[in-house]
C-alpha cells in the first residue's frame, strides 16, 4: 500500500479507528481523503433526528448522500416518506386507539391504528390522532375528506415510526345530553339520552363491561337465535336427555341467551340483581344513541371492519 500512503500527506489527520486490516482509513485501497473531511458527525445525526424524528441509521444514511448537507438531506427524506408510507401500506394496522371528542352538543369517535401496541402508546401517534380528532369535532367532515386533510402528516408519521399508519372511521353523534366512555385505548362509548349526566355514564361503563350485541332480546335475528338453539340442543342430547326433553330445556336456556347477548335483557354491573331495562325505566325517559367502538378486528388472510352501530 506504499503508493497510496505517498498520496496523502503527513499532516493531514488519521482516523484512529483501525478499519480494514488494522490499517488507518487513508491507507485502505480506494479511499477517497474527501470522505474523512466530509465525515458525517454525531452532532450533525444528532440534529437532524431532533428536527425530523426519524430514526438513526436513517439520518445518517440521508446525511452521508448529501455530504453533510442537512437541509437537502430533509427535503431527500421527506420526497422518499411518501414512498416508504406506500411500502407499509399493505402492513395490517390492528392496534391503536380510539378517541372522542365534544362540542356543543355534537360528539364524534375516531379510530387511528397501527401496527403495534408499542408504537399505540407512542406520544407522536397519539398527538397525530388527538390532531385528527380536534379537527373533526372543529367542523363535520367525512372519513375521506379527513383522510386526504391529514396525508401528509400521516406520511411523515409512517416515515419517522416505520410503522403503517391508517386514519380508519369516524362517527357523529347528537343529543340533548352527551355522555362519553372509554375504556383503555381499545374501547369508545358514546351515550345520548334524556337523563343526568352520571345515569348515562353508568349505562356507557356498563355497555364497555357487557358487550351487548343487541338492544333487547326480540331484536336477536332469528338465524342467530335458531344456530344456538340447535347447540343447546345438541349438548342435551349429549348429556343423555330424550330429543322430546332436551327440546324443553332448551327453551329456557335460550331465553338466558338472548338476554345475555342484549342491553336490556343483561344484569346491571351497577345493580347485579337488577336488569339493566329496569334501571333504564326507572332512570331515564329517553335513550336515544348509543354507539360502541372497539378497535378493528384483523386477521393476516384479510381484514374485518365491524360497523359502529346504534343500540337505538
Amino acid at each position: 500500500y506504499p503508493l497510496c500512503a505517498l498520496a496523502v500527506s503527513d499532516e493531514r489527520p488519521v482516523s484512529t479507528q483501525s478499519t480494514w486490516g488494522g490499517l488507518p482509513a487513508y491507507l485502505i485501497p480506494d479511499f477517497r481523503f474527501e470522505d474523512l473531511l466530509m465525515a458525517v458527525t454525531t452532532a450533525l445525526v444528532k440534529e437532524l433526528r431532533e428536527r425530523t424524528g426519524a430514526g438513526m441509521m436513517d439520518c445518517k444514511k440521508a446525511l452521508t448522500e448529501t455530504d453533510g448537507d442537512i437541509e437537502l438531506a430533509i427535503e431527500n427524506m421527506r420526497k422518499s416518506g411518501a414512498a416508504k408510507a406506500a411500502k407499509k401500506a399493505g402492513n395490517i394496522a390492528a392496534e391503536g386507539t380510539i378517541i372522542i371528542k365534544q362540542n356543543d352538543g355534537v360528539a364524534v369517535l375516531v379510530e387511528v391504528n397501527c401496527q403495534t401496541d408499542f408504537v399505540a402508546k407512542d406520544e407522536s401517534f397519539l398527538a397525530f390522532a388527538n390532531k385528527v380528532a380536534d379537527a373533526a369535532i372543529a367542523e363535520t367532515i367525512t372519513i375521506e375528506d379527513l383522510q386526504a386533510k391529514f396525508e401528509e402528516d400521516r406520511v411523515e408519521l409512517v416515515t419517522k415510526i416505520g410503522e403503517n399508519i391508517n386514519v380508519r372511521r369516524l362517527q357523529y353523534i347528537t343529543g340533548e345530553t352527551l355522555v362519553e366512555y372509554r375504556h383503555g385505548e381499545r374501547i369508545g362509548v358514546v351515550v345520548a339520552g334524556v337523563a343526568d349526566e352520571e345515569t348515562l355514564k353508568h349505562i356507557a361503563m356498563h355497555v364497555a363491561a357487557s358487550n351487548p350485541e343487541y338492544l333487547t332480546p326480540e331484536d336477536v335475528p332469528a338465524d342467530v337465535v335458531e344456530k344456538e338453539k340447535q347447540v343447546q340442543i345438541d349438548i342435551a342430547m349429549n348429556e343423555g336427555k330424550p330429543a322430546e326433553i332436551a327440546e324443553k330445556m332448551v327453551v329456557g336456556r335460550m331465553k338466558k341467551f338472548t338476554g345475555e347477548v342484549s342491553l336490556t335483557g343483561q344484569a346491571f354491573i351497577m345493580e347485579p340483581k337488577n336488569l339493566l331495562a329496569k334501571f333504564l325505566k326507572r332512570k331515564t325517559q329517553q335513550l336515544l344513541a348509543l354507539y360502541v367502538w372497539k378497535l378493528v378486528q384483523v386477521s393476516k388472510k384479510k381484514e374485518k371492519v365491524p360497523t359502529a352501530w346504534p343500540l337505538v
